[in-house]
């Protein structure tokens, strides 16, 4: 690589977006959130983790923290996406909770506090988990986290998304005991890709409308000479990202996905750690997943004429792209639909799966959360080898076999997958209205409605996986045998 990019940071676990839509500019009249976890080297899995009731006394510790934590008296029950790898994975599970609360979250580069053990942190992986049990609204959700925070510290620079249908917050979060929160407004639309967005802090907003804050977010960096106010005792020029982050936040990666997805979502990038705008128009989940899905066409090095270029080089939806999110929130939390697509969506369909399932489908769990969470830092190679019996292999192949000739594939994959989903934008409305009816006379037969419909279509989207790999290989390998014929 040469001319200005030869600086170039390897930032390649560090390509996660996430897209938040207040829900005045949602067609939906609720937050709509989309997002791409991007890790390399993992594989997802899916749990389903049940309410439960703690004895006195019981507490909590993760393998990556220090921090002893009290258990609460209930826990809620929840959805847990879990991306597993060798050597653990601590900043990329999602999670939504049986009361439509999300908590997803993004790497953010370059925080002036240092990461190397110098400044304490007990707790990283533990607080996605602590929000999903314990968060039965987004803003609780930051409430909690914020006083985990304050009392255990984190061990590194992230931002997390802790949504529900009402509103979208981003909390901001550095190595130590320090954190800010805002609240994406009712008409506005937030992207990050992955460096501090928030600026400005209302400390005047005591009541805490839309912002919230640790009590030493700002001596903490004038005790460390990063910033001085213009006015003593006037924190008004108080900007957080600028204040926390170093220089070495701009690398080219968050800002190519910056300028792609402010250009489809407003129509011209935006500066770079822009947190959010006024929304210029309604959205709706397919102009969300199509940012998802989207690649950096027109960029001056994208070769996509050559068909052994993979696109997947400077997009949203890139080599790194383990799982696909856009989660559309319902009144009911049941009817909360999780739209997955997984590992890129890109090539794979965008799967309706209901948060009122009670099972989850067959064959997108190879071990379960007990035994999930005691291994998650200390995976087992074996468990990472080719399993036909797992979904995700399907699907990883798939995109796999797509890389050795993305033109050649593309418009099969791209025509079922649209095929597929113009389906089910018919069929879940008429399955939404179906467990409405039945659940006020049976409950569980409704949640069980949901749980047959999600399983169904998660086997579908599986079944296609498989045999359009085979048919793409049959298919480019008869085509590669017919031109050499033609020579003879």
């Amino acid at each position: 690589m040469t001319g200005k990019h030869a600086a170039w940071v390897d930032d390649s676990g560090m390509n996660c977006s996430t897209i938040i839509v207040g829900k005045k500019a949602s067609a939906t009249g609720r937050v709509l959130v989309a997002h791409n976890e991007d890790d390399p080297n993992c594989f997802v899995q899916s749990h389903l983790v049940p309410r439960a009731v703690h004895v006195p006394g019981e507490t909590l510790t993760f393998a990556d923290g220090t921090a002893v934590i009290p258990q609460v008296e209930e826990t809620l029950g929840y959805y847990w996406s879990e991306f597993r790898a060798l050597h653990g994975e601590p900043f990329a599970d999602a999670f939504l909770n049986e009361c439509g609360v999300l908590v997803v979250s993004n790497g953010c580069v370059g925080s002036k506090v240092p990461e190397d053990g110098s400044v304490t942190g007990g707790i990283g992986y533990g607080l996605r988990h602590l929000i999903a049990q314990r968060a039965h609204t987004a803003r609780e959700g930051v409430e909690v986290a914020a006083a985990l925070l304050e009392k255990f510290g984190y061990y590194s620079a992230r931002s997390y998304q802790i949504c529900d249908k009402e509103e979208g917050w981003v909390l901001q979060v550095t190595t130590g005991h320090n954190f800010v929160a805002r609240r994406v407004g009712d008409d506005e639309v937030y992207y990050i890709p992955n460096w501090y967005t928030i600026h400005e802090v209302d400390f005047s907003d005591t009541q805490h409308k839309n912002f919230y804050w640790s009590k030493d977010l700002v001596n903490y960096p004038m005790s460390h000479g990063w910033y001085t106010p213009a006015k003593g005792g006037d924190f008004s020029d108080f900007d957080f990202a600028a204040v926390y982050q170093s220089g070495g936040f701009d690398i080219p990666s968050n800002q190519w996905r910056s300028d792609l997805a402010w250009r489809q979502l407003t129509g011209a990038p935006l500066p770079h750690r822009t947190f959010s705008v006024k929304a210029p128009k309604v959205y709706g989940m397919e102009e969300l997943k199509a940012v998802l899905r989207s690649h950096y066409d027109g960029h001056e090095e994208d070769l996509k004429t050559d068909p052994a270029m993979s696109p997947h080089r400077y997009g949203i939806c890139r080599d790194t792209t383990v799982e696909s999110l856009v989660v559309e929130f319902a009144d009911d939390p049941a009817l909360t639909c999780m739209w997955r697509a997984f590992p890129r969506p890109c090539a794979a369909p965008f799967v309706p799966w209901y948060c009122g399932m009670t099972q989850l489908p067959p064959g997108h769990e190879w071990i379960g959360p007990k035994a999930s969470l005691a291994s998650h830092f200390a995976v087992d190679a074996s468990e990472l080898a080719y399993d036909p019996q797992q979904a995700y292999w399907s699907f990883h192949l798939l995109q796999n076999i797509m890389e050795f000739d993305y033109q050649y594939c593309q418009d099969k994959v791209h025509s079922d997958i649209a095929a597929m989903e113009a389906q089910w934008a018919v069929t879940k409305p008429e399955v939404d209205e179906a467990y409405r009816r039945l659940k006020a006379k049976e409950p569980e037969a409704a949640r069980q409605l949901l749980t047959d419909y999600t399983a169904a279509q998660a086997q579908k989207a599986w079944l296609w996986a498989r045999s359009t790999a085979q048919g793409l290989v049959d298919s480019k390998y008869k085509s590669n045998m017919d031109f050499w014929r033609s020579k003879l």
